[in-house]
């Protein structure tokens, strides 16, 4: 699978690109101010849900980050060693499974945000968060990373096949990586030359016409739901 927008008629499909940026932002304030298990443990079944209401699966989301599953894995492993006594201390390993973890739920929501909302809304929503040139800029970005994200990783996954054809599996896997991560660099230099080429060919302009934007009120109740995780995240720091 690939990481890139999937039409459909999914709840989010419906929503304001606005009003999902806000969730994310609120969801992940909320999941960074409240690293523990008792708060991800909340934040859970609304990481869980997002996927389905953007017409995928858990396992969908979940399978397009298999790359940094083992760094999530082995950082309570790490956090916990120490080079004396005890050798191992519980408490860090505690601390570094739960952001580890929480990194899980930020991803799950961010890849229902890519499955249900199109590489032009996304863009248009960055350019009327920031105005100006500065945004017309911040919304090429954008658009590009969404654009060819799932095209490198289609490359970087037949290099690995073509690899694997020629008993790349009898290598070590030092020589493995090293074929399969020098050829889908120098693949992604060659498609970065010809986009810079393509640009200018087509005259490449900062203002481009955007779709139009209008909230509706399933929007606002969506940017109610984000504000209240906001507040989620804000409350314990106003209290302290």
């Amino acid at each position: 699978m690939t990481l890139a927008y999937r039409p459909g008629g999914g709840v989010l499909h419906g929503l304001d690109p606005r009003a999902k940026l806000a969730l994310q932002a609120g969801f992940a304030a909320a999941a960074f101010a409240h690293t523990t298990a008792v708060g991800l443990a909340v934040l859970t079944p609304l990481a869980v849900v997002a996927p389905r209401l953007a017409g995928a699966s858990v396992r969908d989301a979940a399978g397009e980050f298999l790359l940094v599953a083992p760094f999530l894995l082995v950082a309570p492993v790490v956090a916990g060693l120490t080079l004396g006594e005890p050798w191992f201390r519980v408490d860090p390993a505690v601390r570094a499974a739960l952001a580890s973890y929480r990194v899980v739920l930020v991803l799950l929501v961010a890849a229902a945000y890519v499955y249900s909302t199109p590489v032009r809304d996304s863009r248009a929503a960055v350019r009327w968060l920031l105005p100006g040139r500065l945004g017309a800029a911040t919304g090429v970005g954008v658009a590009l990373v969404f654009r060819f994200l799932p095209v490198l990783q289609g490359d970087l996954s037949a290099r690995r096949d073509a690899v694997n054809a020629r008993l790349g599996g009898e290598r070590s896997l030092r020589e493995r990586i090293r074929l399969v991560g020098v050829g889908g660099l120098g693949r992604a230099l060659s498609r970065a030359d010809r986009l810079a080429v393509a640009l200018r060919a087509r005259c490449f302009a900062w203002n481009p016409t955007s779709p139009p934007l209008a909230y509706a009120r399933r929007d606002w109740l969506a940017t109610a739901g984000a504000l209240a995780l906001a507040a989620a995240a804000v409350a314990p720091r106003l209290v302290a």
